[in-house]
C-alpha cells in the first residue's frame, strides 16, 4: 500500500495545503485516481460539514466563495454527479493533472504511483479580458 500526495495549485500561482490518501495500486488510470479523490473529498465534507467545500470542482448549486464553494442549502454533495463534473473539467482543459513531474493527458492514461508521489492538479484561471 502507498500514499499519494493530492496538491491543488492555480495558474495564478496559488499552491493549497497537501492532503494524502492510501493508495494499494502501483498503477491506476487517471479517471479513477480522480474518482477516488473527489469520493474522498465528498467523504470529508460530510463528515465535518464546513462552511465552503473546498473540491476539485464546483457542484452543482453552489456559488464560489473565497476559499472554494458554498453550498445554497446544507444539502448534501452527491459523489457520483461531483466525479462526472470533474471528469467532463478534466476534459474541457479546467485543470491539468501532474504526476511527479509528468503530465498526464487522458483520462484512461494508467499512471505509476511510487510510494509518496505528489498528484498536482493546476487548476487553469481564465485570463481577465481574454
Amino acid at each position: 500500500m502507498g500514499m499519494v500526495t493530492f496538491v491543488d495549485e492555480t495558474t495564478a500561482g496559488g499552491r493549497g495545503d497537501g492532503w494524502a490518501l492510501d493508495m494499494a495500486e502501483e498503477r491506476i488510470a487517471l479517471h479513477e485516481l480522480i474518482r477516488r479523490r473527489v469520493f474522498q473529498e465528498v467523504a470529508e465534507y460530510h463528515a465535518k460539514r464546513p462552511e465552503v467545500f473546498q473540491g476539485l470542482v464546483q457542484p452543482e448549486g453552489a456559488e464560489r466563495a473565497l476559499n472554494g464553494f458554498a453550498l445554497r442549502t446544507s444539502r448534501r454533495i452527491d459523489p457520483e454527479k461531483q466525479t462526472e463534473l470533474a471528469l467532463k473539467a478534466f476534459e474541457r482543459n479546467g485543470f491539468l493533472v501532474l504526476v511527479g513531474d509528468r503530465q498526464v493527458v487522458g483520462l484512461y492514461e494508467e499512471i505509476d504511483l511510487p510510494f509518496g508521489v505528489e498528484v498536482t492538479f493546476l487548476k487553469l484561471v481564465a485570463l481577465v479580458g481574454g
